[in-house]
């Protein structure tokens, strides 16, 4: 089983001169998850274009090809394996957004399948003619509504429309994958991932319209996801129904309740105390320092024993500071969202604390090597 890391927002903590440390000494994290950790697989997101028509940027790393070219670097440097993650929209892309990029916007389904084919095509042999090899590749994020919408959207029924138009544009991905890179491994990218009824319903159906991917990629948050008996009865499901191997792209798990912020803002974390109120089943530990780190311990012991090739952390970096923001003001404008703040919500998701220094959980996720 491989570890990973998505580290796409890297580049702005360097921009601010953020600062890691490691049993007290201050540390390059990357090389730290790289030959402490075995940490061997870099996740990297790919936005088609944001930034607003003035040129003002989305943030979040703001992962255009430019800035994917850089993590790029970055990985082969270090010896990481990279995981190149389209999400075939302009900001990010997840199971209640999967916004069309604007230069698609009122095209028709041809012109739009034959633009996501350009751009997937023309990135790819970008990276490759400039040395980089692209082992793993998602076809979009967290697609279980369907994705470039409205285009490739799932609707209503049982099962769910639209599966040929969507199965249509994932096989157009990967096909300009394959062309450019025959050898990486094409992963179409699920979240809701105790639902077994979606996941077999959805693979069901895209398998039925011939799309020739090769792993399924899964989201495990426990807050939104299930507990560990719903999630890896599902993968094992998936691993006798399709034949498929199984990745978990996206892992976190909360460290503390406590906001960074002090001063009593309206805005939040992205999970705090008061959601608990929502949730019919506790969570598998307490959200502390000591509750991360047995949260990676099992969660990784039984990933193993249930045939789970990949592992990777969302974003263990984000740590607060200074213009640090999940999204700018354009961002909100692009995906709707005016009324949300813009602050890093993530950072008490992280593998280190709000002033940088090492979580104990940073201990477990880490390999033999």
């Amino acid at each position: 089983m491989k570890l990973g890391i998505d580290v796409s927002t890297y580049f702005d903590e360097k921009a601010i001169n953020a600062k890691y440390f490691y049993n007290g000494k201050e540390v390059d994290p990357i090389k730290l998850f790289r030959e402490h950790n075995n940490v061997s697989l870099m996740r990297i997101r790919l936005w088609n274009d944001p930034h607003d028509e003035d040129g003002h940027d989305y943030l979040a790393g703001t992962c255009d090809l430019n800035k994917v070219i850089d993590l790029c670097k970055l990985a082969k440097d270090y010896g990481y394996e990279i995981l190149l993650d389209f999400h075939y929209s302009d900001f990010f892309a997840d199971p209640g957004k999967q916004f069309c990029p604007k230069a698609w916007q009122g095209l028709s389904f041809d012109e739009v399948r034959n633009n996501l084919y350009d751009f997937t095509k023309k990135s790819l042999e970008t990276l490759k003619n400039k040395g980089f090899d692209i082992p793993y590749c998602q076809i979009g994020n967290e697609i279980t509504n369907g994705m470039v919408w409205p285009y490739g959207q799932l609707g209503e029924g049982d099962p769910r429309s639209g599966y040929d138009r969507l199965s249509e544009l994932l096989s157009t991905g990967i096909k300009a994958l394959k062309e450019v890179y025959p050898h990486s491994k094409a992963i179409i990218h699920l979240e809701r991932s105790y639902d077994q009824k979606v996941y077999y319903e959805y693979f069901s159906n895209i398998t039925k319209y011939g799309v020739d991917f090769d792993i399924i990629g899964m989201s495990y948050y426990p807050y939104w996801h299930g507990s560990f008996v719903e999630l890896f009865s599902n993968i094992q499901m998936l691993k006798k129904e399709f034949k498929k191997d199984v990745m978990v792209v996206e892992l976190g798990y909360g460290f503390t309740y406590e906001d960074y912020i002090k001063t009593g803002s309206q805005a939040q974390l992205v999970f705090v105390s008061s959601d608990l109120d929502q949730f019919n089943r506790p969570l598998p530990y307490p959200i502390t320092k000591e509750g991360q780190v047995a949260f990676i311990r099992e969660f990784l012991k039984r990933a193993k024993e249930n045939g789970v090739i990949g592992v990777c952390y969302w974003e263990p970096l984000w740590i607060p500071g200074e213009n640090i923001c999940w999204a700018s003001e354009y961002a909100l404008k692009y995906v709707h969202e005016e009324s949300k703040s813009t602050r890093n919500e993530w950072a008490n998701q992280c593998l280190f604390d709000y002033e940088g220094q090492s979580l104990p959980a940073l201990e477990e996720f880490k390999i033999d090597k």
